[in-house]
């Protein structure tokens, strides 16, 4: 058996993981986030650790058998926290996590100071990654930025917990900005650039790799052997594309969750930062991925089924009733209920909902919120394609991906086959199991294999020729309201 740990922002879910491939059992335990002040938002990585104990006992009590019998451990996380360490290995403040957006100005100066940033990082500074962070504690908790002996992202602190060491991998390095992207290793010169050194940070092993075993009394706790080992792992979207088995130039995913991803595997490091676009490295060895980042994708639709006083389903059903012919006089929306990042990188953006009318009713609302994540999305797909990606077909994930509507006006406007996989397995805990297994011995063709598509949508190109006019409108109408968020950017910075 093979254990997956998957720790993400609202929960930890850990998945139960057999030989033959089938997931035994799941459980989860969930957490909240502090937002102590405007645009912040923190969490206690011990909190962590007790939900992952919760989450684990509980496994361990629905299945002991089978629980019994894990020897590898896969762990996933949020990416681009700041776990910050004294030299006893305490946490010296709450984590500051992927979407805190107070380190806007220090992004600024990071990228004065380190003019190779964009070559050797691939990325944009923007606030939600790690570097600004410690940039912004160096600022305004300088006692504790002298203190800091060492940082973690999310899911090493649950390593630090397992195993006692302080380990990362490179594709959740990446999110850092701190690493060099395509040596996949630390970068001195952008750590120089925060007042940071090499000795601060975690050694690094791929992700399909061990990192070291559990320690005697974690073992004890759980019933478990202390030759356990753990794999390095990988940050959340890496972890969902092994999930699926997306480890192939060419394989990808669309993920509608509370945000919008859309991450395509290369076989080599494609930065594209003009365009907000991140270049990551991926979980395993020889692989990386280029991902575009939608802030509101899914939860849009939760948001405009609030405002309609209906539920998910019933506006689903009403959208997908609308005949074809009406769609074009659909209102545009612009989804940046929470800011954007590809291709704009624009904390201070906000939702537009244009060419309202009499005959605008709750269905024509609700595709135009579909519409507008969807064409966000297909700005992220330009911006890839302009750095050398190709895609091939794209598995759909999340929330929004239950919707064969959705998935497949994703199709149409991507001009790309997109696919539905059965069981509810699919994702970042699976792949994290998938890493534990390889870890532990695995073959690669036994492990990476490819989720079951249960659906399969095909591209329809007249309807794609006219989401591509109203694409050409919705960027135009971001550049007209664009000046307008300026007040916004002043009150808020």
């Amino acid at each position: 058996m093979y254990l997956g740990i998957d720790l993400g922002t609202s929960e930890v879910k850990v998945l139960l993981l057999a030989a033959d491939g089938r997931a035994i059992g799941t459980a989860g335990s969930p957490f909240t986030v502090s937002r102590p002040h405007p645009r912040w938002a923190e969490q206690d990585p011990q909190d962590w650790w007790e939900g992952t104990r919760r989450a684990l006992h509980a496994l361990r009590e629905r299945h002991p058998d089978a629980f019994a019998q894990v020897r590898g451990i896969g762990l996933s996380g949020q990416m681009h926290g700041a776990v910050l360490l004294d030299a006893r290995d305490n946490v010296l403040r709450p984590a500051i996590l992927w979407n805190d957006m107070r380190a806007v100005d220090e992004c600024t100066q990071l990228t004065d100071r380190a003019p190779q940033l964009h070559r050797v990082a691939g990325n944009l500074a923007m606030p939600g990654f790690t570097a600004p962070k410690l940039l912004w504690v160096a600022r305004h908790e300088p006692r504790i930025f002298r203190d800091t002996a060492c940082v973690l992202l999310p899911k090493d602190y649950l390593r630090l917990k397992l195993t006692g060491g302080k380990v990362s991998d490179p594709s959740d390095a990446a999110g850092t900005l701190w690493l060099d992207v395509a040596k996949r290793d630390w970068s001195d010169a952008l750590l120089d650039a925060c007042g940071m050194t090499r000795a601060q940070m975690p050694s690094l092993a791929e992700g399909s790799a061990p990192s070291g075993t559990l320690l005697p009394e974690v073992a004890r706790e759980f019933g478990l052997r202390e030759n356990v080992i753990v794999a390095a792992g990988g940050g959340d979207n890496a972890t969902s594309a092994i999930g699926i088995g997306a480890t192939q130039p060419g394989d990808g995913f669309v993920s509608l969750g509370t945000s919008g991803v859309l991450c395509v595997v290369g076989d080599r490091f494609r930065p594209n930062p003009a365009s907000a676009v991140h270049a990551f490295c991926h979980a395993i060895p020889n692989r990386w991925h280029q991902m575009s980042v939608v802030l509101s994708a899914a939860s849009c639709l939760r948001w405009v089924c609030k405002l309609a006083s209906t539920d998910e389903p019933t506006l689903l059903a009403e959208v997908a009733a609308l005949a074809p012919d009406a769609l074009d006089d659909a209102p545009l929306f612009l989804p940046y209920l929470s800011g954007e990042r590809t291709p704009h990188n624009d904390p201070f953006a906000q939702g537009v909902f244009f060419g309202l009318t009499h005959a605008t009713d709750r269905a024509l609302l609700g595709y135009a919120v579909l519409e507008g994540v969807t064409l966000a999305l297909t700005d992220g797909l330009d911006a890839l394609r302009s750095a050398g990606t190709e895609v091939s077909a794209l598995s759909m994930l999340g929330g929004g991906a239950r919707s064969a509507y959705w998935s497949q006006l994703v199709a149409d406007a991507f001009l790309t086959p997109t696919r539905q996989h059965g069981g509810g397995e699919t994702g970042a805990a699976l792949g994290a199991a998938r890493l534990g297994w390889l870890a532990a011995g695995g073959s690669p063709a036994d492990v990476l294999t490819k989720a079951p598509v249960v659906a399969e949508y095909t591209p329809d190109a007249e309807r794609h020729a006219a989401l591509r006019e109203r694409l050409e409108r919705f960027r135009a109408l971001y550049r007209h309201v664009r000046p307008l968020y300026e007040p916004s950017r002043e009150r808020l910075a």
